[in-house]
């Protein structure tokens, strides 16, 4: 990902587009950027994995962040922040689990990478 040269957080997107840098810009990884160890990294990767499934199963059911909410007995800022991978995995497996999705479902979204 390109990181800024004073960059220090912050989240990056996984797709970021094939494009020119700017000038002072380097490509690199999360891991390398905040340091991370190869099972850190995975631990990333399996919270963004989460998060991504929580916001797609949540947008093709048609419910809102708030309906969601409700539902999880939480509000819609936290399910904002569920959804950015800012929680627990815990909120994040009740989420899914509210959400209809299966044990089996969320195992292959966790193995997955």
């Amino acid at each position: 990902w390109p990181v800024a040269p004073d960059a220090g957080r912050g989240c990056a997107s996984t797709t970021m587009p094939k494009k020119r840098l700017p000038r002072g810009w380097v490509e690199g990884s999360a891991r390398k950027l905040l340091g991370l160890s190869r099972e850190e990294s995975a631990i990333v990767e399996m919270r963004m994995r989460l998060c991504d499934e929580v916001r797609s199963k949540r947008l093709a059911k048609g419910i809102t962040q708030q309906e969601l909410a409700t539902r999880i007995e939480s509000t819609q800022p936290r399910v904002a922040k569920l959804e950015r991978g800012d929680a627990s995995f815990e909120m994040m497996l009740l989420a899914l689990l509210v959400l209809g999705v299966s044990r089996r479902e969320i195992a292959r979204v966790v193995a997955a990478g």
